[in-house]
Formats: structure tokens, C-alpha cells, sequence
């Protein structure tokens, strides 16, 4: 047998007290309890916060029009696509229209078709004469531009439409060439077959030509009814009458709620309250998951959340799929009125900087609240991981101007509440079971508000990136 020195020195006595029998003695150096769910929650920090006293708040806007222009809904079986019957009064010419037994006849009447990438799917110059639906997919609008040459007006993807008033009658011809940007699924409904269908459905042709008639009333470029101004006139002309009208029945927004009941042993709140108090931490991380899923719900609650609430013609889509500085220049001309922040996934602001790196450009950063945080054209660009990705990895960016004054996007909370503990948020002792469990409700009470629809703007369908 062999013995090295090695185990020699394992067998030979210690001349010294050893670590781990000396650490029952010492006192342990604690951290906190900590989380991996914090996140930096950049929206609740850049947005104003405005009191709503009595619950509730109520956005009074200039009276506008309605022009019906909305996406619309499709559902499928396997892979056959059908629009939802009621979701067609999201069509200018529909708008207001309920029989639904004539919408659904008109659903069905919609022949499905599909296009590869770069198939033309409308050509500029041939007859109007049919109403398309984008099912799935992106297209481009290509005319004409100032001087002569082929110009992208304009990029339609899921739920968005062309064509819809062929409903009133054949249009003349095309003033612009659809083209497909990824594949296709649309829905088209010929003028010949909704002829045959309008001579069945009752008061459908009669709806659809009171329609196309009214037009709307007279308004701005916003939709917001007309202020009649006189100027660069000479002697002395009749001057106009005026007026600003309001919405008759303006939005209002109620408080919504996020709540837990913190339970606690009464003892461990008794006896393990050092170096750190337990019913302190409990609640410290408590808070900090209430004020996520805060944030959570401001971008995607279906109510008031930005994504669901950014008005229609605010959603903007990609040139081609991953974010690029093109992209974000788009988004900034939706916002363009003093704009405040962009806020996108991480992984998202990741695919932008690997799309200006490919362009050889590199964004800049900027010093906001003393953090040194990327920016695009002197905007910064904050990180929100509430922002959701698609199993398609797909995502979107939001460009938002904050601020009443500004007539922007503001936060909405009530502060002076019963054993209120933050501004907007309250801790409530409930009680002692008869097991000695000491309970808390914790309630956080907020919402947002959208004061004017150019508020907000939305880059959709950002893809995190494709395969070179």
C-alpha cells in the first residue's frame, strides 16, 4: 500500500479552531430578501400621476367623427378563415348597421384567398370592384409618387381592409397597387356577388347608400369638428360663426384594483423580528409584485391598458419585419408633438440594436433621472418586459407623450386613503384567526388615461429577427 503526503496531512490534528465550528458563534451579515421579479418599471416612473377623487375620471374631448375604419376579427377552422358576422360594422359604410342575420349572410359570402410574398394582389389602373380583408399577413400599398416613381403608401396587416366602398357601387379604378410583403390570407368580397346578396337582405342597400351620402359631418384633420375661421381677408366681409362642440358622452375611466391578503404567523411577527423585521419584508416584496402587475395591467388590461387603448390610426407596422431605424422614425412621426419616451421588451431594444449595427449606426445614450439609458433621435428607448412577445416572436413598441399640460398619457390614483401606506396604495389589518395568522389586505387602486388619441403610438408585429 501507497501513502501519499496528502493523506498524511488529512490525519495530523488541527492546531486551530476550525471555520465552521467557529460560525456558530459569529453573527451572519443578512441581505434583505430579494426578487427576481422587480424590474425597473420605467412607465410608473415617466408618467405624470393625476388625482381622481371620487373614483373616477372623465376625458372631455372635442366632439369628433366617427369614420368606422376599425380592424375587424377573424376565427378559423383548420384553414379555413371566416370574419366575425358583427365584426363587419367596423366597415365605415356598416357602421351603426344591426341585422345580424344579414351579416352573417354577408360573411359567408366572402371567398378566402391566398398570396405569396410578393404577389400583386390589386393593380393600380384596373376596375374597383371588390372589398378585401386581411386575415393574416402584411401587404403594401405602392403608388405613384411626386415624380413619377413607385412609392410604399402605406403597410395593412391582420384585421385591416381596402376597398370598402365597393359596398356603395363599383369605384372607378384602382389609385394604388396592393402588394404582398409576407404571405396571405384575405378575404375578398366581389361587387357582383354582394349584388346578389343586397336584393336579399332588407334594409342592408338602403343602410350602405345613407352611409355613403352623410359622410360625416364637416371636420378638421384630426376628425374633430370644424372651428370656422376667417383669414387673409380684406374690407369688411361677414365673418363666420363658430362654435367648439364637445363629446356629448365623453369616456370615463373608474380606478381599477390590484389586492392580496398578506398572512403572517402572529409568531413569527412575535419573536423572529431581528436583525429585520418580518411583517416589514412580507410586505416590502408584497408591494413590489403589486406594483408589477400594476404596470401590467396599464399596457395590456383590455379596458385601459396603452396597447388595447392607442387609437387606430396610431398602429403603425414594420418596413419588414425586425425593428430598424426606419421603423422608429415612422413611430416618431405618430408622436410627433413632443414625445416623451419609447418603451419596448428588452429582447426588442435588442433587435434594434442589431439592425443599426448592421446600417453602421449607434444610437446614443442619454442621462435620464441618472441613468444612462439608449435613445433614438434624442428619445430615450426604456425597457418594459410587460410588453407581451408572441409565441411567433413577435412583439411591440410604444411611443407615448406624457402629461396634462401636454395633452398627453397620464397615470390615475386617489391618494388620502384609509391606511394608506404609498401614494395610491393602502394596508389594511384584517384581523387574527383563531390559528394566530395576522392578515393584511393590500390594495393598489390606479388606471390610465389617453387625453388626446395622438397621444400614443404602436410599431406592431416587430419581429425579433429572421435568419440571414
Amino acid at each position: 500500500m501507497t501513502v501519499t503526503d496528502s493523506d498524511l496531512e488529512t490525519e495530523q490534528p488541527r492546531l486551530s479552531l476550525g471555520t465552521a465550528a467557529a460560525r456558530n458563534l459569529a453573527t451572519t451579515t443578512k441581505s434583505v430578501p430579494q426578487m427576481q421579479g422587480i424590474t425597473s418599471r420605467w412607465l410608473l416612473k415617466i408618467l405624470p400621476w393625476v388625482e381622481a377623487k371620487g373614483g373616477a375620471f372623465r376625458v372631455n374631448r372635442r366632439l369628433s367623427y366617427e369614420v368606422g375604419d376599425g380592424r375587424l376579427t377573424f376565427t378559423n377552422i383548420g384553414a379555413d378563415v371566416r370574419v366575425i358576422p358583427e365584426e363587419l360594422t367596423e366597415l365605415a359604410l356598416l357602421r351603426g348597421f344591426e341585422d345580424v342575420e344579414a351579416l352573417n349572410a354577408l360573411a359567408d359570402r366572402f371567398e378566402q384567398r391566398e398570396f405569396e410574398p410578393g404577389a400583386v394582389i390589386v393593380e393600380e389602373g384596373r376596375p374597383q370592384d371588390a372589398l378585401y380583408l386581411i386575415a393574416h399577413g402584411k401587404v403594401n400599398r405602392i403608388g405613384q409618387g411626386e415624380y413619377g416613381d413607385q412609392t410604399v403608401l402605406g403597410t395593412l396587416a391582420d384585421g385591416e381592409h381596402f376597398g370598402g366602398d365597393v359596398l356603395a357601387g363599383p369605384q372607378g379604378e384602382w389609385d394604388f397597387t396592393v402588394k404582398a410583403v409576407t404571405p396571405v390570407i384575405a378575404l375578398v368580397l366581389p361587387w357582383d356577388v354582394f349584388e346578389r346578396l343586397n336584393g336579399e337582405a332588407g334594409g342592408l342597400r338602403a343602410h350602405i347608400q345613407r352611409m355613403f351620402a352623410a359622410g360625416g359631418g364637416k371636420s378638421n384633420a384630426y376628425g374633430e369638428a370644424e372651428i370656422d375661421i376667417a383669414s387673409g381677408h380684406e374690407g369688411e366681409p361677414d365673418l363666420p360663426g363658430t362654435f367648439v362642440d364637445y363629446e356629448i358622452a365623453p369616456r370615463e375611466l373608474e380606478l381599477s384594483v390590484a389586492q392580496t391578503v398578506l398572512r403572517v404567523h402572529s409568531r413569527v411577527a412575535d419573536l423572529y423580528n431581528h436583525p429585520m423585521d418580518q411583517v416589514e419584508q412580507q410586505l416590502r416584496l408584497t408591494i413590489e409584485a403589486l406594483r408589477e402587475r400594476q404596470e401590467h395591467e396599464m399596457v395590456n388590461n383590455r379596458d385601459f391598458g396603452l396597447l388595447n387603448s392607442a387609437d387606430l390610426k396610431q398602429r403603425i407596422h414594420t418596413r419588414t419585419g425586425p425593428p430598424t431605424p426606419d421603423d422608429m422614425d415612422d413611430l416618431l412621426a405618430t408622436v410627433w408633438k413632443e414625445p416623451t419616451a419609447f418603451l419596448a421588451h428588452p429582447r426588442v431594444i435588442a433587435a434594434f440594436g442589431r439592425e443599426c449595427s448592421k446600417r453602421g449606426i449607434y444610437p446614443a445614450t442619454i442621462d435620464l433621472n441618472g441613468h444612462h439609458v439608449p435613445a433614438w433621435r434624442g428619445v430615450p428607448v426604456l425597457p418594459c418586459n410587460k410588453i407581451p412577445i408572441t409565441k411567433t416572436r413577435t412583439s411591440s413598441v410604444m411611443l407615448l407623450r406624457a402629461g396634462e399640460h401636454n395633452q398627453g398619457v397620464i397615470g390615475l390614483h386617489q391618494t388620502g386613503l384609509p391606511d394608506e401606506y404609498q401614494p395610491g396604495l393602502n394596508v389594511r389589518f384584517m384581523g387574527i384567526s383563531e390559528k394566530a395568522i395576522i392578515s393584511y389586505l393590500v390594495s393598489a387602486y390606479y388606471s390610465t388615461a389617453i387625453l388626446v388619441p395622438d397621444a400614443v403610438g404602436v410599431l406592431e408585429h416587430v419581429e425579433l429577427g429572421r435568419e440571414d
